[in-house]
């Protein structure tokens, strides 16, 4: 398993009540936003169990899907449903993502 995955757990308890919030407004946001940050976790675990190019589609998935959520969040913020996402968080989602790529790049 990639030493980041202990991260990427944190962000997701992180980001539940962000999450919650956004429901209250648009609850089909927070359901997409939801689907795209388990999967991080869980493409990250099987991607772990996987091999060269299966390994490297795996760890691509979970990027772009740790991408989609930050887009969640900077369209809930545009449409003035949460204020902007914390820069610590913003930050730990862009390490998510950067290691990720690495990774992904070596397993082909």
């Amino acid at each position: 398993m990639l030493r980041i995955y202990p991260v990427i757990l944190d962000l997701v308890r992180a980001l539940r009540p962000l999450m919650e919030q956004i429901a209250q407004q648009d609850a089909d946001l927070a359901r997409q936003m939801r689907r795209a940050l388990t999967s991080v976790p869980l493409n990250v675990a099987e991607g772990a169990s996987s091999r060269g190019r299966n390994r490297a589609a795996r760890y691509h998935t979970a990027a772009g899907s740790m991408r989609e959520v930050v887009a969640a969040i900077e369209v809930a913020a545009a449409l003035g449903y949460v204020h902007a996402a914390d820069p610590v968080l913003l930050d730990q989602m862009g390490l998510v993502v950067g290691t990720l790529m690495k990774n992904a790049l070596r397993a082909t």
